[in-house]
């Protein structure tokens, strides 16, 4: 696949211009999903609920589900795509006209990752991280990917004290952009996280990996990379998660907003999480509507085209009933956001102290107002 634009996010609009891009833009609901919640394992605290899955399985599972929105498949390399298995994964695209949308490198669960992948003190482990990314990339270039993700939750620390964290971070960026040059015109989107499994992960929150997206990009060196910066695409993207955001006590809106004046929102994770906490990985909807849509109508304005990732954790219902909750969910936000009076929206916000109360009112509306309430008049 060719890399996506993703300039066109970067465009302020206001007044006018910005209702009618409202009332002529919609989010086009492309869903993927991560192969490695449809038969989640146990955890510490209890044994799995659900027999395990075979790849096979597991992708007939996701073709059925293609009628209903499921586009695209994401997955982790080499537990769940391997070097054994790119030809089961490439027959059934074939074969469905579903796809890989990433592979991403799996670079927290090895046992050698125990104090860090790419910001391992230890040169050889450190090397160990940067292959894998590398072979990670290759594959995601032979597949025809959109990008790949790079999750650095084994990177970090419990006990801050005497902690090198500017090495820590510099090993890091330094060791993606290796990655990136030796395999050129790839993208990445890092996926932050406050914390969990380590006490505190690097990069954790939207705008310090804001600020690594900008430092991995000036370190890069390979010919093609540095052609297609120049030109003002984002080879370093972002894929914020909705519950790590929330983990962190992030507005979704501000935060997707923010990603996105800056042209680097590449991909999005949809769960629903309370305020802070653990990573819960609930359904879509169940907590949270209101954030939610909120971060749909500031991806509206910017005019997101990209996917919208489901990573959950299922344990007690089965998957394929969880993902369509999940879609559902989006879909009937969507809508709600669609059929909203864009018009007076814009001039509440950009007049508020003229539409005091205006926004929440016509939210009321369009919430309930399919219910037979009695609403006063606006």
């Amino acid at each position: 696949m060719a890399l996506a634009d993703l300039r066109g996010q970067k465009v302020i609009r206001t007044g006018e211009s910005l209702v009618k891009h409202l009332q002529s833009f919609s989010l086009d609901l492309k869903f993927s999903a991560g192969v490695w919640f449809f038969a989640p394992g146990g955890s510490r605290f209890h044994d799995r609920y659900c027999d395990p899955m075979t790849m096979e399985q597991i992708l007939e599972i996701a073709t059925s589900l293609k009628p209903y929105g499921l586009k695209a498949l994401e997955a982790h390399y080499p537990n769940e795509v391997s070097d054994d298995n790119l030809d089961l994964f490439k027959a059934w695209a074939a074969d469905t006209g579903m796809r890989l949308l990433t592979v991403v490198p799996n670079l927290f669960y090895d046992s050698q990752w125990e104090f860090g992948s790419l910001s391992n003190p230890c040169d050889r482990v450190r090397q160990a991280a940067i292959d894998r990314v590398k072979r990670t990339l290759e594959i995601n270039r032979e597949l025809g990917t959109d990008f790949s993700i790079i999750w650095p939750g084994g990177d970090g620390f419990e006990n801050t004290f005497a902690q090198n964290h500017a090495e820590a971070r510099r090993r890091f960026a330094e060791g993606i952009a290796e990655a990136m040059d030796a395999v050129p015109g790839v993208r990445i989107c890092i996926e932050p996280k406050p914390y969990e499994p380590r006490g505190h992960i690097l990069y954790p929150s939207t705008a310090e990996a804001l600020l690594l997206c900008d430092r991995v990009e000036k370190a890069m060196a390979a010919d093609e990379n540095k052609a297609l910066l120049n030109e003002g695409h984002a080879l370093m993207a972002m894929n914020p998660e909705v519950g790590h955001m929330l983990m962190g006590y992030e507005d979704l809106a501000y935060t997707f907003s923010l990603v996105c004046e800056y042209g680097r929102l590449g991909h999005t994770h949809w769960n629903s999480q309370p305020l802070g906490n653990y990573d819960q990985d609930l359904n879509v909807g169940v907590l949270g509507i209101e954030q939610a849509e909120a971060a749909l109508y500031a991806l509206k304005m910017h005019g997101y085209s990209g996917y919208f990732g489901i990573d959950i954790n299922p344990e007690r219902m089965p998957v394929a009933r969880a993902l369509l909750n999940c879609m559902d969910a989006l879909k009937g936000m969507n809508a709600r956001i669609d059929q909203m009076d864009h018009t007076r929206i814009v001039a509440a916000v950009e007049a508020p102290a003229d539409h005091r109360g205006i926004v929440e009112a016509l939210l009321i509306r369009a919430r309930w107002g399919d219910t037979g309430a009695k609403f006063s008049e606006l």
